[in-house]
């Protein structure tokens, strides 16, 4: 005779993680005490750590997985005793999961980080402690360098994008913001981040970056144009706290159009898909570099708070490095002149 019919899970309810703290935790699949913690850590991220909007939507993300998991893995709704109980072999089958979902190292260990700093607030608040968690290891991130685009190709974007959209204001406002990305080094949610009492643009942008870093970058007037035109043409409010690039609808203008807008532009170009917003960023480093630009004053450009992340863009400047060797070192000179 078979046996009962295994119990059907209803799957954990899926929602948008980019709104206020206590509606992202309402669609984790936890108990009351579990999703209530988890709005009291998502509102610490932006209060107190005053983490990106982009940051905390990624642990926000990594929470609703994490939750999605247990609530199959334990049959039910996690509790805050639950997550204090939670074994080393438990959480490896977590991360084996997302694993299989196709998750890269990178990946992993974020999602790792998102759970040390949820558990590290759970903690801090006396709801739970978990010593597995510790005992887990970060995975080891393969090395990887910057992926630029050239300099001919990095042009060609800033003009394509003048005739992406058949709206003069649309295809100004691409085009700045194209243009501060390539020009000046900003991070998109930098970019956008921007209001209109920072406009007109001056010599220099005080720009706040991540981990609520400051630091002052160069305007070029190619940059200074493009937000003027752009400005000129827009049709939506120009007013003191209203953000600068908006979409069509007037609010501020969404870090996916702009992702949009670059494959649109990469596949008219030909370019690979390497080609993305950041790859400007990666650009404005190398091609600074390549112009005899320092480290420590790329370093400053860029906010990078140690200088070994923006020591990875001499491994893509290997070439002109190694050409100016083999013209300036006195032994190569010497050799020539036997």
């Amino acid at each position: 005779m078979a046996g009962p019919a295994p119990k059907r899970l209803k799957r954990p309810i899926t929602g948008r993680l980019n709104g206020p703290p206590e509606e992202v935790a309402a669609t984790i699949a936890g108990a009351a005490s579990a999703t209530k913690a988890v709005s009291s850590y998502l509102t610490f991220l932006t209060s107190e750590k005053r983490a990106s909007p982009k940051t905390i939507e990624n642990y926000a993300r990594d929470l609703l997985r994490f939750f999605g998991f247990l609530f199959d893995h334990l049959e039910g709704d996690a509790t805050l005793e639950d997550l204090g109980n939670l074994s080393v072999s438990d959480l490896r089958a977590f991360l084996a999961r997302r694993r299989r979902e196709g998750l890269s190292a990178k990946s992993i260990a974020r999602t790792l980080s998102s759970l040390r700093g949820f558990y590290g607030h759970l903690e801090r608040e006396g709801l739970a402690t978990n010593h597995a968690l510790k005992r887990l290891k970060t995975p080891k991130i393969p090395h990887s360098i910057p992926k630029p685009v050239s300099e001919t190709n990095a042009l060609n974007l800033l003009e394509d994008a003048k005739t992406i959209s058949s709206e003069p204001w649309v295809a100004a406002r691409d085009t700045s913001i194209i243009t501060l990305l390539y020009a000046c080094g900003l991070r998109i949610a930098e970019a956008l981040s921007l209001n209109q009492d920072d406009a007109p643009l001056g010599e220099t942008l005080r720009i706040i970056g991540k981990g609520n870093k400051e630091r002052i970058v160069p305007v070029l007037p190619a940059a200074r144009d493009a937000v003027d035109q752009y400005r000129t043409l827009c049709p939506h409010p120009l007013d003191g706290n209203d953000p600068l690039f908006v979409g069509v609808r007037g609010k501020r203008l969404n870090p996916r159009e702009v992702q949009k807008l670059m494959a649109t532009l990469r596949t008219r170009l030909g370019l690979p898909g390497t080609a993305t917003p950041h790859a400007l960023r990666h650009s404005f480093a190398t091609h600074l570099l390549s112009a005899g630009g320092d480290l420590r004053s790329i370093q400053e450009l860029l906010g990078h708070a140690s200088l070994s992340s923006t020591q990875v863009y001499t491994e893509i400047d290997a070439d002109r490095l190694r050409e100016v060797y083999d013209k300036a070192h006195p032994a190569q000179k010497g050799s020539k002149a036997t």
